[in-house]
């Protein structure tokens, strides 16, 4: 076997393919979690809106990542194993979150579950930068994903807001949960620098 063989680039179809369906499981998961009601009233309905609300919350952090992932593999070339083990590291904490959401929804919102909820948030998010990290290092700085990324500064406050959050939650969960809220928002439209470049990238093509 050649030394260019051996260092021969794998194509990012298989991770994608995979991601998707590991995402897919998970919403799977969390949306079975919904039990229906014994009763046929409102009260009954009304009683279940942590467990909603939970769901709900989840769903779209969860649609968060599989749109950012989808916008990040648009401008990725190739892949290595260090970047396959950095996206399984990232579908580990993802499959925590139908977990967390149960937890935290049965509980009412307890400050220990809200707590737990926010550190798969919190790994989950410190995953997605090792996988960009990793990335960045297999195409250099120079390349359109490099371009793409900047200095990420939305990635660095979102860590920083799980981390202030976590504690925060044995302090009042209101004000965890508003800055789990915060970042959902600041990522709900998917980071439009890399579909702007990966728009530039195709026009040029």
């Amino acid at each position: 076997m050649t030394e260019h063989t051996q260092t021969r680039s794998m194509g990012k179809t298989r991770l994608e393919a995979f991601s998707d369906g590991v995402i897919a499981i998970i919403i799977t998961i969390m949306v079975l979690e919904l039990k229906v009601p014994h009763e046929d009233t409102i009260h009954a309905l009304w009683a279940m809106w942590p467990v909603f609300l939970s769901y709900l919350f989840s769903f779209t952090f969860v649609a968060i990542y599989w749109n950012n992932h989808h916008h990040l593999m648009h401008v990725v070339k190739h892949v290595n194993g260090r970047i396959l083990w950095a996206n399984m590291h990232l579908l580990f904490w993802l499959s925590l979150v139908p977990f967390a959401t149960a937890w935290m929804g049965e509980n009412h919102f307890a400050a220990l579950p809200i707590a737990a909820y926010g550190v798969v948030l919190l790994f989950s998010g410190l995953a997605y930068y090792i996988l960009v990290r990793a990335l960045l290092a297999r195409h250099g700085h120079d390349s359109e994903l490099a371009k793409a990324i900047g200095n990420d500064i939305k990635g660095k406050i979102s860590l920083v807001f799980y981390a202030v959050a976590i504690p925060m939650a044995f302090v009042h969960v209101g004000i965890a949960g508003a800055l789990y809220l915060v970042v959902s928002l600041m990522w709900v439209v998917p980071d439009l620098r890399i579909e702007r470049v990966a728009n530039e990238s195709s026009d040029a093509a």
